[in-house]
């Protein structure tokens, strides 16, 4: 069968278990999910209440079965996982080869800070001092200088263990409009060829002291421009709708979108869902909800994380309900962010693959292990029939 509609909906950072090659990201033993899932148990006295993707078959994502989450003999959806093959372990390394263009080039990292050559130009480009300039949280960046940004002005630069540069200002202090500037321009400075890195990221906050400082809906993504054709360019190429919500877009910086819907967090973004989902169009819808990985992830909050999952199950059961019958619906996610793991920062991991339509007749389908995220764009490619570039091996077959 054909569909007329593909919605993919990436579960930001929900991984299901370390990758083969974690070690290399010192992610070893890492599992969102599944250690996710053991906390509720442990600590809750409960399962995690997932019954939505329960029904898919999401348990099988974990040979030994996940944790307190029912496995049923005869699932509704097609399940397995991906891995990612892309040298980087960041939100751009696995959307962009989902899209069918892995990353194989290195990006830079900057553990121990950013050079002072990138800085004074930072300098120089706003008028404003630098605070911070080392790999830290999010949320404690702003706690431990926020107050000194509120008093100097200054930009509160400062990264991870991804290749990201990211800057965070008072909404009050630096207006949007100029901290979006300030950071066009840094992407500017990181693309290459003597500095590249994945993404610069905007970082607004408000509140009046350390103690309520938060961060706001107001973050921006600016990634590296995509090196070359994605499945997205195709698909608007032969024709197709090619739908953006939530951090998607930034992610490609547009390339191959035809609109986009900015989310104000993961429910704003199943608004959208629910509002493109009852629109008439023929395509892509590609969907990232990234409260799981930024408010939670990081944070190493394990209930707000499961929480946060459970209220996504309860709103895909009612997107589920209004698809038509010639739609196709596929959850995957990009990273890990093991919330119960060491550190903040992302984690190497496989990440699941749920497919199911309403004419779905290969219910309960083992798509097993893919050996990249590139056979998710390869099956939407296959799907309308557009050529792809030899990146990803199709299952559409399996979920027809």
């Amino acid at each position: 069968m054909r569909y007329q509609r593909i919605l993919v909906i990436v579960i930001d950072s929900i991984g299901v278990g370390f990758a083969p090659d974690a070690d290399r990201y010192k992610s070893a033993g890492a599992d969102t999910l599944g250690h996710m899932a053991e906390y509720f148990e442990r600590e809750l006295g409960r399962p995690l209440n997932i019954p939505t993707m329960a029904q898919l078959g999401v348990a099988y994502t974990h040979p030994g079965g996940l944790a307190g989450v029912p496995a049923p003999q005869a699932p509704r959806g097609a399940h397995g996982r991906m891995q990612v093959i892309s040298l980087g372990n960041d939100s751009l390394d696995g959307h962009w080869e989902m899209m069918c263009l892995p990353t194989r080039f290195h990006v830079d990292y900057f553990p121990e800070g950013f050079p002072e050559e990138l800085l004074d130009k930072l300098r120089t480009f706003s008028g404003r001092g630098i605070l911070c300039n080392k790999p830290y949280s999010g949320t404690q960046v702003i706690y431990d200088y926020g107050e000194e940004q509120l008093r100097t002005g200054d930009l509160i630069v400062y990264t991870s263990g991804d290749s990201v540069l990211q800057i965070a200002a008072h909404e009050d202090v630096i207006p949007l409009d100029e901290l979006y500037r300030i950071c066009e321009y840094a992407r500017t400075l990181i693309n290459g060829p003597k500095i590249t890195m994945g993404r610069v990221i905007a970082r607004p906050y408000v509140g009046t002291c350390k103690e309520d400082f938060q961060r706001t809906a107001n973050r921006h993504d600016y990634g590296l421009m995509p090196t070359g054709p994605t499945a997205l360019t195709m698909l608007q190429d032969a024709g197709y709708d090619v739908i953006s919500v939530g951090k998607t877009w930034d992610l490609f910086c547009g390339q191959g979108f035809d609109r986009t819907y900015h989310n104000e967090s993961n429910m704003d973004g199943m608004d959208h869902v629910d509002e493109v989902m009852s629109q008439d169009w023929r395509g892509l819808c590609f969907t990232n909800l990234v409260d799981f990985d930024a408010v939670y992830g990081h944070r190493r909050n394990a209930r707000g994380d499961g929480e946060a999952l459970e209220a996504f199950d309860e709103r895909l059961a009612r997107v589920m309900d209004a698809m038509r019958p010639d739609d196709l619906l596929m959850v995957t996610a990009d990273h890990g962010n093991d919330p119960t793991y060491t550190g903040t920062d992302h984690t190497r991991e496989l990440v699941p693959l749920l497919a199911w339509s309403p004419s779905m007749a290969a219910h309960g389908t083992d798509l097993g292990l893919r050996s990249t995220c590139s056979d998710l764009g390869a099956t939407v490619l296959d799907n309308f029939g557009v050529a792809g570039n030899g990146e990803g091996e199709s299952f559409l077959n399996l979920v027809s």
